[in-house]
């Protein structure tokens, strides 16, 4: 299978869904009185050290990047997330982006909310790829 979306872009999208998928909101310290880690020395403020504020620029970049795809790319990107979830199998692969082509045929936004919607979706894209034995390794910050 030859890819028509750029493999160092399915990348990028991989690196940013995984960036989406580590955000973890801050809970409100009155949500967990008995959590004491939550709080200070003195008993006062919830720490939130190891809690990241959600960055929506982060969702409004991948769904920037998954619209500037051309209409094939984005079915091709949706077919890979398929079958790394085991929707489809490789050797289904005609099938899938028949029905991801379909599915963006109806409006890129259906298709681009299934993907963002889509639990674990940087997992499910690195699947989609090693499954046609391509991978990441050694493009952009993926090693």
């Amino acid at each position: 299978m030859e890819l028509l979306t750029p493999l160092d872009t399915i990348c990028r999208l991989i690196i940013r869904a995984r960036e989406m998928e580590a955000q973890v909101p801050a809970q409100d310290a009155d949500e967990d009185p008995d959590n004491v880690d939550d709080f200070d020395d003195e008993g006062g403020e919830a720490l939130s050290v190891l809690e990241d504020e959600v960055n929506t620029g982060v969702e409004e970049e991948i769904r920037a990047l998954l619209d500037d795809l051309a209409d094939d790319q984005l079915a091709e990107v949706l077919a890979l997330a398929w079958v790394g979830r085991g929707t489809y199998d490789t050797s289904e692969w005609d099938d899938a982006t028949q029905e991801a082509s379909d599915n963006v045929e109806q409006g890129n936004d259906g298709a681009i909310d299934e993907l963002m919607d889509m639990p674990m979706l940087a997992g499910l894209l690195d699947a989609g790829l090693a499954a046609f034995d391509l991978s990441c390794e050694g493009i952009g910050q993926i090693d």
